[in-house]
């Protein structure tokens, strides 16, 4: 999460005339600018007078698109304002009507899920639901490994030998055509819930609901599936209302489970835009009453001690759920957050906690293996566009994390995939600003040179034959490399504003977050640190760089950049204690030992001109 998060923030400013503290190119790269572009200045200080808030909340506000009307929206991100009708989807009425009478009539619905962490929150949300209706359901999470991503004949079929005849598939299905033609010739219906882009072809499903399929009008492509599937709760409860099922009976808390939505709209790096904004805002605040068995066991497991916040839902427990589906088994992500049993909870995080471990050492030396590779095919074309790297030695489940992991710090799209014994090939992608990987992919797929793929602008996936890797690897770069050139050529990195050490307390940070949550499309507020020299560094297991910043008045703050070994960013400061340094990053509060405090994570660094050689 962690580099797409930062990748799509990183072009969010507006280039400026002059770079902020003349920093052109920094060790990343970038060009330092001022986040809000001069032309809404007036804007900010309307917002700031308009609602009694302090100058620097202002510019905050209107750097992320907000202006008087609408600044309410920002700071207090509810579902009363920003929840959008349900039926506003395509299909979604035909949809609910169908889930409401398969609930009335007491039918065995088949639920078939994604394995990552929106999948997860999906099939957990659908499943407490049905439970609320006194009816339990046949759920299937496919292996990663050996069966991938996506519903198969094989899988659907068995969901209707086993008794379902009305099948939800979330998360996936919108290119689930022969599974669901299969289904259907069984006897069953099928309900696609999904946000992956389409193409102009649907599968011949009884609905599907897909805020991002062309046809569909209701300006949500934004949502995770999680937030689909919630408004497809919100609109079977009306039905179910409609025919009068809660008139002996209580009708089922659908915000109780916002913290499931939290979950997957945060570590799915959707937008935190609109409706994402207030699930995740009152999401946190269901979190933080620990009512669901699975998540409190794995935040004890994890040994959380802070308050739920974006941060431990997209760095702490997310990587945990997903590493059941990347190592492990695939299910166990939804029957954590599913269960309310307390004893299955604690085993389950428990193994979790395990398989997160292993999860890590293998992706380490993955990593390790895969830089190498990149590092010696950019010294053969230091100008290539992407990266498009292969080993058969390397873990199916962990290709989309290395790929992440090339992308920050090769600043190029990667193609990350593992081989089998056959010859074929999958794998991962991850881009940068303004490269849609999605499209390209499926257009790979139309030419003939993957056989099947698809995803998001910045992430996909895909599967080919090895053999046609040099046409698939030359199409891409002939696809990408204008898009990949324009994008290289403008980044940029926006800042809110310079801060000093001494500057940083704890009612600042409490004034930033008013205006969160913050995240992909709404960033964490960013600020640089001008000539602060490293007075203390250390370098840590897994890359990361730890140092205390000293401003001139003597101010001090502890900073930490994360996986920077070997990158340009890592190097500089690597070689910079005891020198001043221009510091860029966002500020984090935790909570270590019972003791709360506040440090810097560092994103980039530039020489001043008195550490310039």
């Amino acid at each position: 999460m962690t580099a797409a998060l930062k990748r799509q923030d990183d072009t969010a400013a507006t280039p400026q005339t002059s770079a902020m503290l003349g920093v052109e190119r920094s060790a990343r790269g970038q060009r330092w600018v001022e986040r809000l572009d001069p032309a809404r200045a007036s804007t900010a200080t309307a917002i700031s007078q308009s609602h009694a808030l302090p100058d620097l909340l202002g510019r905050v506000l209107a750097a992320r698109g907000a202006d008087v009307q609408t600044a309410e929206r920002f700071l207090d991100p509810s579902l009363k304002t920003l929840m959008p009708d349900p039926a506003g989807l395509q299909d979604m009425t035909k949809a609910a009507e169908r889930m409401a009478e398969a609930i009335s009539h007491g039918e065995t619905v088949g639920i078939f899920g994604d394995y990552d962490v929106d999948g997860a929150s999906c099939v957990a949300l659908i499943e407490r639901f049905l439970r609320a209706h006194g009816q339990s359901c046949l759920t299937y999470i496919p292996d990663r490994l050996t069966e991938g991503y996506g519903p198969s004949p094989e899988a659907l079929c068995g969901l209707v030998e086993e008794g379902a005849r009305l099948i939800l598939t979330v998360d996936c299905g919108t290119a689930g055509d022969a599974a669901i033609a299969a289904a259907n010739a069984a006897g069953a219906e099928v309900i696609v819930l999904d946000h992956h882009q389409a193409g102009e072809a649907l599968p011949d499903a009884f609905a599907v609901v897909n805020p991002n399929r062309q046809d569909d009008l209701s300006g949500q492509g934004h949502l995770a599936a999680a937030g689909v599937v919630f408004l497809f709760l919100v609109a079977t409860m009306g039905a179910l209302r409609r025919v009068g099922a809660y008139e002996k009976c209580l009708a089922p808390d659908l915000l109780g489970l916002l913290d499931l939505v939290a979950l997957a709209t945060v570590c799915d790096v959707v937008p935190f835009k609109d409706a994402n904004r207030a699930f995740i805002a009152k999401g946190l605040q269901v979190l933080r009453l620990r009512h669901n068995a699975g998540l409190r066991a794995l935040a004890d497991e994890a040994r959380l001690t802070e308050a739920p916040s974006t941060y431990s839902l997209g760095f702490v427990l997310g990587p945990r759920i997903n590493a059941g589906g990347r190592v492990g088994a695939s299910g166990l992500g939804a029957r954590l957050l599913a269960t309310e049993d307390e004893s299955e909870a604690g085993a389950i995080a428990a193994r979790l906690e395990t398989l997160n471990a292993q999860r890590k050492a293998i992706e380490q030396g993955m990593l390790e293996g895969a830089i190498a590779m990149a590092e010696q095919s950019l010294d053969k074309c230091p100008d290539a566009p992407l990266l498009f790297l292969g080993d058969a030695d390397w873990h199916k489940g962990l290709v989309g994390l290395v790929a992440g992991r090339l992308t920050e710090r090769f600043m190029r799209p990667s193609f990350v995939m593992t081989l089998d014994g056959n010859g074929i090939a999958t794998g991962s992608a991850r881009s940068i600003p303004s490269v849609d990987l999605g499209e390209v992919v499926r257009d790979a797929v139309e030419e003939g040179l993957f056989l099947k793929g698809g995803g998001h602008t910045m992430a996909a996936g895909f599967t080919l034959d090895w053999k046609k890797r040099e046409k698939a690897a030359a199409f891409l770069t002939e696809r990408l490399s204008a898009s990949v050139a324009r994008s290289s050529a403008s980044r940029t990195l926006g800042l809110d504003g310079a801060l000093s050490a001494g500057g940083v307390t704890p009612e600042l940070l409490d004034l930033l977050e008013r205006a969160g949550p913050y995240g992909p499309g709404h960033p964490r507020p960013r600020f640089a640190f001008p000539a602060h020299r490293v007075t203390w560094l250390r370098s840590l297991n897994g890359g990361h760089v730890r140092c205390t910043l000293q401003a001139a008045d003597g101010g001090r703050i502890d900073a930490v950049a994360f996986r920077v070994e070997g990158s340009p960013l890592g190097d500089m400061l690597g070689g910079s204690e005891g020198r001043q340094l221009h510091v860029a990053g966002h500020l984090r509060r935790s909570v270590w030992q019972g003791r709360e405090r506040i440090e810097l994570m560092i994103e980039d660094a530039a020489e001043t001109q008195d550490s310039r050689p």
